[in-house]
């Protein structure tokens, strides 16, 4: 399989007859015309599914429901919140709550919780467990934050990761947050993710132009945990895994 990232935290998986795309925000270029996603991943055979964790701007993008107008067998799968929000209509769409499944003849997919918006998903496809997190992350802001604050926030990342780890306990692929608009302890909830789950490739997300440095520091930490860290250098790179 193949993984690219696109931006931000939307990525591509490739596989035997079948694309995922997930949290497209930006293509992997400024020009759509020039990006992959608009020049090679919508007009590539097989099935297309496309899938939002949730409705912030930077993980949903109105326009992936224009995609229809070029193919019109996409499989969406997006979270409930999409929905609740008035993002998108009835129509758009399968939407997932917390712990509910989507399965066909392709993969599964189970959507888990977040501590913010929406929700993560679970895939498992020919072989692979695959994790987006979304935008699960301890978001706990500790430079700004009272002590409570932090508090309430660790004990809510602990809750949502538990529920995963007790529905998974080794994952071949996960996509998560290094954001380091978090202060000095960014990568934080990371590391709790990678010793609390066996991981065997971390893919950092979540960061923009400016992110690639910071984003590639969790790799030694990862290591440390049994886990490869990928250290992306531009938009539209990929890896085999």
């Amino acid at each position: 399989m193949k993984l690219t990232y696109i931006y931000h935290s939307g990525f591509a998986i490739e596989g035997d007859g079948f694309t995922i795309i997930i949290d497209y925000y930006k293509d992997t270029s400024d020009n759509p015309n020039e990006g992959l996603v608009h020049k090679e991943l919508l007009k590539k055979a097989g099935k297309l599914y496309v899938l939002s964790t949730h409705s912030h701007y930077d993980h949903f993008n109105k326009e992936i429901l224009k995609w229809q107008k070029e193919r019109n067998d996409i499989i969406y799968i997006l979270s409930k919140d999409i929905y609740d929000n008035q993002k998108a209509g009835d129509d758009a769409g399968l939407y997932m709550n917390k712990l509910e499944t989507y399965r066909d003849s392709t993969l599964s997919i189970q959507a888990f919780g977040s501590t913010d918006l929406g929700g993560s998903f679970l895939i498992r496809v020919q072989g692979k467990t695959i994790f987006h997190a979304g935008d699960l992350n301890n978001w706990h802001w500790n430079e700004e934050s009272t002590p409570e604050e932090v508090k309430e926030a660790e004990e809510f990342y602990m809750n949502e990761l538990n529920l995963l780890a007790d529905n998974v306990n080794h994952l071949n692929l996960a996509m998560f947050p290094i954001d380091k608009r978090l202060g000095k302890d960014y990568m934080k909830g990371a590391e709790q993710f990678v010793k609390r789950i066996k991981t065997d490739i971390f893919a950092p997300m979540h960061f923009s132009e400016n992110g690639y440095e910071s984003a590639a520091a969790f790799a030694p930490i990862a290591e440390a945990n049994g886990t490869k860290c990928i250290c992306w250098m531009h938009r539209g790179e990929s890896i085999d895994f």
